[in-house]
C-alpha cells in the first residue's frame, strides 16, 4: 500500500523559510519521479517542483525553492527560502511510479498523493 505523509508545516512570517518532508513507503521509492504541488484558497492546485534526478521548479518558486530525495530514506524534501504571503497553500506530495519525469505538472501524472501540510506566510 502506498502511503505518503508530509511534514514540516507551519505559521512563518513573510522572507522566513520551512523545510517540509514527505516519507513514501509502499513501493519502489528510488524509481519514482516525485513531486510537490499546492493549492492556495480559491485557487486551482499547481506544481512546485518536481524531480527523479534533477529537479525541476515552477517559474514562481524558481531560486527561492529547493527540491531533493533521500532514497535511502524514502524522504522527499522542499526547502522553502524567502517565502511571501503569496506561498500560502496545503503543500501536497506526490508520486509518479515510472523512472522518469515527464515535462510538465500534469496532476494525472501522478497516481499518489498525501494529505497535504498546511504553509501560512504571513506579511
Amino acid at each position: 500500500q502506498v502511503q505518503l505523509a508530509e511534514s514540516g508545516g507551519g505559521s512563518v512570517q513573510a522572507g522566513g523559510s520551512l523545510r517540509l518532508s514527505c516519507v513514501a513507503s509502499g513501493y519502489a521509492y528510488g524509481r519514482s519521479c516525485m513531486a510537490w504541488f499546492r493549492q492556495a484558497p480559491g485557487k486551482e492546485r499547481e506544481g512546485v517542483a518536481r524531480i527523479y534526478t534533477v529537479g525541476v521548479y515552477a517559474d514562481s518558486v524558481k531560486g527561492r525553492f529547493t527540491i531533493s530525495r533521500d532514497n535511502a530514506k524514502n524522504t522527499l524534501y522542499l526547502q522553502m527560502n524567502s517565502l511571501t504571503p503569496e506561498d500560502t497553500a496545503v503543500y501536497y506530495c506526490s508520486a509518479a511510479l515510472r523512472q522518469y519525469c515527464s515535462g510538465g505538472f500534469g496532476e494525472d501524472e501522478f497516481e499518489y498523493w498525501g494529505q497535504g501540510t498546511q504553509v501560512t506566510v504571513s506579511s
